[in-house]
């Protein structure tokens, strides 16, 4: 087999030496640049960087990079969920008491156009604690997975997540959603021995049309009558309140909102056993991926006047997720090492062009199918060569990259 120099790869083999990513900052200033933009708006990210390190850099360049990185990302996940599912790993241990809870956000695409995003999140729920004399179940150690994608395609991606966290090791898992047929078809696939309960906040949602039918909307007596009901449907369960729903039906027989309600709550009865639920210390409100969609999502993505296009959602709402679920230190060193074997694959396609153009026709066709083949093989068997240690030009002015080579093994 032929030997690659490392004039073979491309035309500046001391990057590869340095271990620079593609661009013109220092790898410290390239993840520092893109922490800044997954925060920030893009030019308000530029801005601090320059006054905070002195990196001059465009707002076209922070969106560049983030967007490269983001989508660097976004590959990085779905490899390792086909991973997954080819080879079935065991799952790593999972929390004691763990909440998982799903749910959509709109975000504003160009040309005016609305797309919902889904959100996952996971955490490990506390033991009860005392505060004015209540009861309080918190939920914390959250982390979270969002795309912009179908039902069925965010539900298999998820898997990435749901496998990091341990869901399927969890001495005990509740799943707390409201009641969207694809939110419990992903529970359906991923932890079907999750207890179910239904947001009391979106039960209230179906209570609420029928106190306003029988009072009128936005009425004192409509609000009593509904926070009456949402108080028995806590502290007593929902088999009082569906008695009474069925009676106003019987009572109403040409109202179209009642039975339509009343047949979405019987449905779900088994998931408004709420006094059941607080005694064994489980949230009965999906709080945490609806604060979920508001830091992750519309934090960044629904500021005043933004408009995404398609294509970058997701890489932005993929570093969103490792941002807030405070694994930006674990995680980063896998992009950086990513975009670098991009870069390295992408110096090999230019050397070849530079050959080809000088090259005969049949020549050029050879070189087309088989040098480009033979290169990425031996890119894909040979990792790039670990950097030496004390190069001086690894001095770099601003900070120390995340990343950094692994030893050569010890001969």
């Amino acid at each position: 087999m032929e030997c690659v120099s490392p004039v073979d790869r491309g035309f500046f083999p001391l990057d590869e030496e340095l271990g620079l990513l593609p661009g013109k900052l220092t790898p410290w200033g390239h993840e520092r640049l893109v922490r800044l933009c997954s925060w920030m708006p893009f030019e308000k990210a530029v801005e601090e960087l320059g006054e905070m390190v002195g990196i001059q850099v465009s707002k076209l360049v922070g969106e560049n990079y983030t967007e490269a990185a983001g989508a660097a990302y976004v590959e990085i996940q779905a490899a390792q969920v086909e991973e997954l599912e080819a080879k079935m790993p065991p799952a790593p241990r999972g929390g004691e008491k763990m909440q998982l809870s799903a749910d959509g956000a709109m975000v504003p695409l160009l040309q005016g156009v609305w797309a919902e995003v889904r959100t996952l999140v996971v955490g490990e729920v506390q033991a009860l604690e005392q505060k004015n004399g209540e009861k309080e179940v918190r939920t914390r150690h959250l982390s979270y997975f969002s795309r912009k994608m179908s039902a069925q395609e965010f539900q298999r991606q998820a898997l990435v997540e749901i496998h990091h966290r341990g869901v399927e090791n969890a001495e005990r898992l509740a799943a707390v959603m409201d009641g969207a047929d694809w939110e419990q078809g992903f529970v359906d696939f991923h932890c079907p021995q999750a207890i179910r309960i239904l947001d009391l906040a979106h039960a209230l949602e179906h209570l609420n049309p029928i106190g306003e039918f029988l009072y009128g909307e936005h009425t004192p007596e409509s609000q009593t009558w509904l926070s009456e009901r949402a108080h028995r449907l806590k502290y007593e369960g929902p088999a009082t309140v569906l008695r009474e729903l069925t009676r106003l039906q019987r009572q109403h027989p040409d109202s179209q909102v009642i039975p339509s309600h009343l047949a979405y709550l019987k449905k779900r009865a088994d998931q408004m056993q709420y006094p059941t639920f607080q005694a064994q210390g489980w949230p009965i409100g999906s709080g945490i991926v609806e604060s979920g969609n508001k830091l992750v999502v519309q934090a960044r993505l629904k500021g005043a006047g933004m408009h995404w296009a398609d294509e970058h959602v997701n890489p932005m709402l993929a570093l969103r997720n490792i941002l807030c679920s405070g694994r930006w230190r674990e995680e980063w060193p896998k992009i950086e090492l990513y975009l670098r074997q991009q870069d390295h694959q992408r110096r090999i396609w230019l050397h070849q062009k530079h050959r080809a153009a000088s090259s005969s026709p049949k020549e050029h066709q050879v070189l087309q199918a088989d040098y480009v083949a033979l290169k990425l093989q031996q890119l894909a068997a040979a990792p790039i060569p670990a950097l030496p240690k004390k190069n001086p030009w690894r001095n770099f002015k601003h900070g120390k990259a995340l990343y950094q080579h692994p030893a050569p093994p010890k001969k």
